[in-house]
């Protein structure tokens, strides 16, 4: 008898359908298994190179990337010029699809000195599919592994969460 015939129908399934699994025992005969939280999509080359670009050169206000779930992989979807407004950073995230971005916000100090912070944004609206919201979550902290140099992190369901009043308190 082999190992998979002996496991039972729904982790036989899932495992059938390309879920991951990362640990599998049996206790008092009942089967555990947990599921592996990393969602196992990759990052486009193209991700990396356009977040360096604005980190190092300054060259873009922001970027937004989608995860193109046939392919797997996160993308980039939009990049914004260095003139560009937070409002137009804003009106570039879909009203009920999940993104991730980054934005490079411009302040000044009560000490009278210009700064910046680079912002990272988990854009998760209510009325995106809840299949998209595990996705994006799921996937999160290895997207933001690549991007070395985020120093602000903010999640989002709605434009209130993300107002430049919140990126102006978080950025201090």
């Amino acid at each position: 008898m082999s190992f998979s015939t002996m496991l039972p129908d729904k982790l036989r399934q899932w495992l059938s359908c390309g879920g991951d699994v990362a640990v599998i025992c049996m206790f008092e005969n009942i089967w555990i298994w947990f599921a592996n939280a990393a969602s196992g999509m990759a990052v486009h080359d193209d991700c990396k190179l356009k977040f360096l670009e604005l980190k190092a050169k300054r060259t873009y206000r922001y970027i937004v990337f989608k995860i193109e779930e046939k392919q797997k992989q996160v993308i980039v979807e939009k990049v914004g010029e260095p003139s560009q407004s937070y409002e137009d950073f804003a009106a570039s995230l879909p009203a009920d699809e999940c993104r991730y971005a980054v934005y490079d916000f411009d302040f000044v100090t009560e000490e009278n000195c210009q700064k910046s912070r680079i912002f990272f944004i988990a854009w998760s609206p209510d009325t995106s599919r809840v299949r998209s919201k595990m996705i994006y979550a799921s996937s999160k902290d290895r997207f933001k592994r690549e991007l070395d140099g985020i120093q602000v992190e903010l999640q989002a369901t709605d434009p209130t969460e993300m107002g430049l009043d919140v990126f102006r308190s978080r950025a201090n």
